[in-house]
């Protein structure tokens, strides 16, 4: 299995899921770290777990945070 290491793929990914779920987003600023574990694993599921975990990790907290 060939994993998804390229960081304008996995933005993309990171991008829709961050859209179709403005209610975890709202939990995850609101101080609740498991709406961010629900987040990388609604990524996941949209690359089919090939993209590479510590990169969605890093891109999703850091369009969180920023």
């Amino acid at each position: 299995m060939k994993q998804i290491t390229d960081s304008g793929a996995i933005e993309s990914l990171v991008d829709e899921v961050l859209a179709a779920n403005a209610a975890n987003v709202a939990e995850f600023k609101a101080g609740k770290e498991k709406a961010f574990n629900a987040l990388v694993g609604q990524v996941m599921k949209a690359a089919k777990g090939k993209a590479n975990p510590q990169q969605v990790n890093d891109l999703l907290r850091k369009k969180l945070t920023d």
